[in-house]
């Protein structure tokens, strides 16, 4: 679990699907998706359950296990973030830079 994994459960509680989620991200379905399925296979109960599209629609919702799971990721990032005077905490933030490096060409 991390922070875009936490952002796409909550664009997916928002939108009500991964398409929309995705849409919102700015990132590609599949890419959703692949996530999705990630955390669906590595947690002990699904975190999001889908319904395949039908003349009614179709969507995504998360379960009451994946609400849980979202809610204690949350509470360890404010936890973290709030804990400015770690040291391992501002090493980190030390070595990241501020824009990713532009790719190098092959």
């Amino acid at each position: 679990m991390g922070p875009g994994k936490a952002d796409l459960l909550d664009a997916i509680r928002s939108y009500g699907s991964i398409s929309a989620a995705a849409r919102a991200l700015g990132m590609s379905y599949r890419r959703a998706w692949l996530l999705v399925d990630a955390m669906n296979r590595c947690w002990r109960e699904q975190v999001v359950v889908t319904v395949p599209g039908s003349a009614h629609g179709g969507g995504a919702r998360i379960t009451q296990f994946g609400e849980k799971i979202l809610a204690l990721y949350r509470a360890l990032q404010s936890r973290v973030d709030g804990s400015v005077a770690c040291p391992d905490r501002a090493a980190l933030a030390e070595a990241m830079l501020a824009e990713p490096k532009t790719r190098q060409k092959a």
